[in-house]
């Protein structure tokens, strides 16, 4: 069985399926710091969003992409999600990517 980092990069299109992919991964991301008042905390003051808009904003793929950001900005956080979900760290770099596209190098 090949890992889920090979199953990541066949198909080549970051439309369609892998969004959709993204998209799922970014919200069972969310749910897993909502799992932890400690994480989802922490979450809610650096995103500055209040519990009360969560559920709206988890429609908007860039919310998404910044839940996705969050998790990969720790890598404790992030090797912690991926164990827990089954799924190769860099997948989460990638699924961030579907959502918000690649990021840019600051100078």
């Amino acid at each position: 069985m090949k890992p889920p980092a090979q199953k990541s990069r066949q198909g080549g299109s970051q439309a369609g399926g892998n969004r959709d992919a993204a998209e799922a991964m970014a919200i069972a991301a969310l749910s897993f710091l909502a799992g932890d008042p400690e994480k989802l905390g922490v979450f809610l003051a650096l995103s500055g969003i209040g519990p009360e808009s969560i559920r709206e904003a988890a429609g908007e793929p860039l919310f998404l992409a910044g839940v996705l950001d969050h998790v990969a900005s720790n890598e404790r956080l992030l090797l912690d999600f991926a164990a827990h979900h089954g799924v190769d760290p860099f997948d989460v770099t990638r699924a961030r990517a579907a959502l918000a596209g690649p990021q840019q190098a600051t100078p």
